[in-house]
């Protein structure tokens, strides 16, 4: 009962600002990854009952590859998450950079497994049509008001500011603004932190990576980095999806860094990581739980096993540590081999290049 009475004291501040317009492309992929996620939700993949109330579902029925890409990826995200909330009982921070539409507070917290806070930040006109969808729908507005001691909230176009969840609206290459905001939330540089980009860096060009990189491992005492983008970007199938995402106005300026795991481990390394993790999506898939994978392989009938793996070959999973040697998950530890495990098959590319059209919709 009292959460509804306070319902009502969140009140909007102020009206959006405009972004770049350069920025256009990058931003589209925000409501792309939505798009697919909220789909791959609707037929089952994976329980999610708030990305519902941000996004709409799609009329286009997505295809069975994309949705289980998709469900690797959040099961692989996740279970870093919830690798580094046990390591550290819960005490630190989160912070998900790009974060879009994400729900990972509201899962977390249903869970029981919220962070001492959990920040998000994107780009501000993505941060105002989410705290628009917060103000109005009270099944996310709600959870934020039970953990918040005050008796208002106020928040802007901009920004939202409560005692364990924040919303920030900046441009994470300019990182004095990054570093002004979080700090006005209350961030604390001394608490074990997390940070996660899921297909961020690539948009950027690599010294604004490096740079990105570089302030985060330097700001905290021990910090992890979770992240998610492509790889093996140098085959014809890489110039695809390099050449679809062109075409609608977004350019992967960081591609450069995606040309290998070898290369991604060492863009963390040289930015002032101390150990650096990573695979490939068809290693992950390859590693999950097999009475999960039999329920998810049930969900959808899939005819071309190469597709899957076109595509998984062509993502990765990162994770960098440093100030803490309990922080460091090794790959073994984290995803386990299947019992008896599938054997990772060469796959040559297919002359089916219209399938690649849909990874644009990956983000």
């Amino acid at each position: 009962m009292a959460t509804r009475q306070r319902e009502s004291s969140i009140t909007s501040c102020s009206s959006a600002s405009s972004c770049d317009a350069d920025d256009e492309g990058v931003r589209g992929t925000c409501e792309d990854a939505s798009l697919c996620k909220r789909f791959a939700v609707s037929i089952g993949y994976w329980h999610d009952p708030y990305i519902q109330h941000f996004v709409r579902l799609s009329k286009e029925r997505k295809a069975p590859e994309i949705n289980r890409g998709y469900f690797a990826r959040v099961h692989g995200v996740s279970q870093l998450i919830k690798a580094f909330l046990r390591k550290t009982e819960c005490h630190c921070q989160i912070i998900n950079l790009g974060a879009g539409m994400d729900t990972t507070f509201w899962r977390l917290k249903d869970e029981d497994l919220l962070p001492s806070k959990y920040f998000e930040v994107d780009f501000p006109m993505i941060v105002t049509r989410k705290l628009h969808s917060i103000k109005c729908k009270p099944p996310l507005s709600s959870p934020i008001l039970e953990l918040h001691s005050e008796d208002t909230l106020q928040m802007d176009g901009h920004i939202l500011d409560s005692k364990r969840y924040a919303v920030i609206g900046a441009d994470l290459r300019d990182l004095s603004e990054l570093e002004e905001k979080l700090k006005k939330c209350n961030m604390n540089t001394q608490l074990p932190t997390l940070l996660i980009a899921e297909c961020v860096l690539v948009y950027m060009t690599p010294e604004q990576s490096a740079n990105l990189l570089k302030w985060a491992a330097s700001s905290f005492e021990a910090a992890m980095f979770i992240n998610y983008e492509q790889v093996n970007m140098g085959d014809r199938f890489g110039q695809i999806m390099i050449e679809n995402l062109r075409r609608r106005q977004c350019d992967l300026a960081g591609v450069e860094t995606c040309k290998s795991l070898e290369s991604q481990k060492e863009r963390l390394l040289s930015n002032g990581w101390e150990t650096a993790s990573a695979v490939d999506m068809m290693e992950l898939y390859n590693r999950l739980p097999r009475a999960e994978v039999s329920r998810i392989e049930s969900l959808e009938f899939l005819d071309e096993m190469e597709l899957l793996e076109q595509l998984m070959r062509h993502y990765c999973l990162c994770w960098a540590t440093k100030g803490g040697n309990e922080l460091a998950q090794k790959p073994g530890e984290l995803f386990k081999p299947r019992s008896p495990k599938q054997p990772l098959r060469d796959v040559l590319w297919s002359s089916r290049s219209w399938k690649v059209k849909e990874l644009e919709s990956l983000k």
